[in-house]
């Protein structure tokens, strides 16, 4: 099963701005995901820009409207992520658990961690084309 690890955008962390003691905070990051790759379930990790850099697109009415940031509501914001593969859920548990605060010691920092959708859960409620993705290798 494959688990996406969102860490949650701060206020500071939409300004573009690092918290003291970002030294050791990556140093403690970069031995969390090396151990990650060393146990084999790493699939990948990186952190995202201010929202400001970013856009979203959004379809109504068979329109599609172009949005740039930066957004509102930091705490509804990711500032990055990491993509791991685990046997289960409590497997995904166990490396959250151990995840480094994103936000460094003594700051306020969270982790939202979700399932990603594999084809058997797209087959077995009997929806169609989930092969052509197994094929092109976005559902393995």
């Amino acid at each position: 099963m494959k688990f996406m690890i969102m860490v949650r955008a701060t206020d500071m962390t939409e300004a573009g701005e690092f918290p003291p003691g970002t030294d050791r905070m990556m140093a403690e990051m970069a031995a969390f995901h090396e151990e990650l790759a060393r146990a084999g379930v790493l699939l990948d990790a990186n952190g995202l820009q201010p929202s400001s850099e970013g856009f979203r697109i959004r379809h109504e009415d068979g329109r599609i409207q172009v949005i740039d940031g930066p957004f509102a509501e930091s705490k509804e914001l990711i500032a990055g992520y990491t993509l791991i593969q685990v046997r289960n859920r409590d497997e995904a548990l166990a490396w959250a658990r151990r995840y480094p605060n994103p936000m460094g010691e003594g700051r306020t920092g969270e982790i939202e961690v979700r399932p990603l959708y594999g084809p058997e859960d797209f087959e077995r409620k009997g929806i169609p084309g989930a092969e052509r993705f197994r094929k092109i290798g976005t559902l393995a």
